[in-house]
């Protein structure tokens, strides 16, 4: 049947099919008013589907609005604590609502109120894939919507559109179907640019990014807009879910866009306006796809290009030794969720390599400030720490100066730039490479990004030197960036993984008393990264 989802639970002449209602789907945005004509046809939607064998599930935004509407309040406030009052005032009318228009049909509903630590929880997410699925088999329409009264704004799905693409992994839909208040996807805000162009079918999300803007918000009621839709669909086809984003006064199109075939020449102008999201082929499994989309990441852990190469390959099972650990981010506990980024190289494209004379004088700054000189060394051979100032060669750029042999790194900053120099042995001209971060922001990490990057020499082109211009041997000049990969479930906690890290794993014992596994991130999941230019 067209676009079932390779993991399809059910009968083969049925589908499972998703249909996400926004509040300004359910809301009048002037009169907080149920829009009771439009409620109705989609109830009358429902009952055909399932008179037909589909099984449907109902995500319904509009909590708040009906709260507001009993109140008579004309805004909702900026409080957490008085949205969720009215959520709370809202919710039991909504369901009521909902009831009574289904049971004028005599279907049955229920309803499943859900939160972000539900999703985190493996078994309170399973003990809700068991009810979904129950209730389909029972024949009843699922109603879902967040559960704003407990949720917390650092947990919270931040929108229905995202809640509505985990409901469909967690039933294994074939369709999800995101009712706006546009036809479909345009090339921009159709409202305010009368040339934007509709989008019809999307193969490639991030290819689509490239050429659409997004940028249209919610309403006033609402949280969302397009661009948290094309979120939901990026996840949703991640589970195999073929997504569809539709007009909501247009409910009924959905019964000729379930019947087109999805593979071969389909005539799109044949079909109502709607914008197709194609699932991908081979989708993750359930366990995979929870873990890096329903875990709520605690930290960060930092790996090498060798470690990340390892854990592309089939045979790694997902695990992660501590060699292949540069840095640990965040506080975190043992079996929790951490987010794994992959520190690598890149060409620089924007930035010319420092010049030859400019890195000396950097290297001679080190040892000339404050009366030092390369003479005034200690009995170890290195020089004792200072601090020094310097002009930023390239002021409107955030680097990193890293030496050659120590776990320390300082941020360069324009256009005076005080740097701390660490107890280093004599400096080389390598220090013309720096390590670009400007994709990242600093302040977001709880402990530095990382730690001082291996020997700038290393790698740094064909042969691994550099030239007078601080070149590789074919000319080429490196930046270095952290790209996040994929999560995983840390085995230690993060003082622990802090202090094991880059160590074989038959150190972890011996420094750590004990040692429940040699690897320290299992169960680890990777998104698809583009590579670096």
């Amino acid at each position: 049947m067209a676009g079932r989802n390779p993991r399809h639970i059910g009968s083969s002449s049925s589908l499972t099919i998703v249909i996400k209602l926004g509040t300004s789907s359910i809301i009048d945005a002037d009169t907080h008013k149920p829009l009771l004509s439009l409620l109705s046809s989609i109830v009358e939607t429902i009952c055909k589907l399932r008179a037909l064998g589909h099984r449907v599930v109902l995500v319904s935004s509009g909590a708040i609005g009906v709260g507001m509407k009993r109140m008579g309040m004309r805004d909702r406030g900026k409080g957490l604590s008085a949205k969720q009052a009215l959520a709370a005032i809202g919710q039991g009318r909504l369901i009521a609502l909902w009831d009574n228009l289904f049971s004028q049909l005599e279907q049955p509903i229920a309803q499943i109120l859900l939160t972000r630590g539900d999703i985190a929880d493996r078994t309170r997410y399973l003990n809700a894939v068991n009810t979904f699925t129950e209730l389909l088999s029972m024949g009843v329409v699922p109603i879902v919507n967040e559960n704003d009264t407990v949720s917390v704004s650092e947990i919270k799905f931040g929108d229905n559109d995202t809640l509505s693409a985990i409901a469909s992994n967690m039933v294994h839909a074939d369709y999800l179907f995101l009712m706006t208040d546009v036809d479909c996807l345009y090339t921009d805000n159709p409202r305010k640019n009368p040339d934007a162009k509709p989008v019809r079918v999307v193969e490639d999300i991030e290819a689509m990014r490239r050429t659409v803007s997004t940028s249209t918000l919610g309403t006033s009621l609402g949280t969302g807009g397009m661009e948290t839709k094309i979120i939901a669909a990026e996840l949703a086809t991640g589970a195999g879910v073929t997504t569809v984003i539709l007009n909501s006064l247009n409910i009924a199109s959905i019964f000729p866009i379930i019947s087109a075939p999805v593979e071969g020449d389909v005539d799109e102008n044949s079909l109502p306006e709607h914008t197709r999201f194609l699932c991908k082929e081979n989708p993750l499994g359930d366990r995979k796809w929870w873990i890096l989309h329903g875990l709520h990441a605690a930290g960060d852990v930092i790996i090498d290009e060798g470690a990340y190469q390892a854990l592309t390959r089939r045979d790694s099972g997902g695990r992660l030794l501590a060699a292949g650990v540069v840095a640990v981010s965040g506080s975190f506990a043992s079996q929790q969720a951490v987010r794994i980024i992959v520190r690598r190289r890149r060409r620089r494209a924007s930035l010319p390599p420092l010049p030859y004379d400019l890195a000396r004088s950097i290297t001679e700054t080190l040892f000339t400030h404050s009366n030092q000189n390369p003479s005034s060394l200690n009995s170890s051979g290195t020089s004792s720490p200072t601090t020094f100032a310097l002009r930023d060669p390239y002021p409107n750029n955030h680097t990193l100066l890293h030496s050659s042999s120590t776990a320390s790194s300082s941020y360069i900053e324009s256009p005076l730039l005080s740097v701390t120099a660490p107890a280093t042995p004599n400096l080389l001209p390598s220090l013309s490479l720096s390590s670009s971060i400007a994709s990242l922001d600093p302040l977001s990490r709880s402990n530095p990004v990382s730690p001082a990057m291996a020997p700038i020499t290393e790698g740094a082109g064909a042969g691994g030197t550099l030239d007078e211009n601080g070149e590789g041997r074919e000319g080429i000049s490196w930046d270095w960036e952290e790209v996040e990969v994929g999560k995983g479930q840390a085995n230690f906690n993060s003082s622990e993984m802090e202090r094991v890290k880059g160590l074989k794993s038959s150190k972890i014992a011996e420094i750590l008393g004990y040692s429940d596994s040699e690897y320290v991130v299992e169960s680890i999941t990777l998104r698809v990264v583009t590579a670096s230019s």
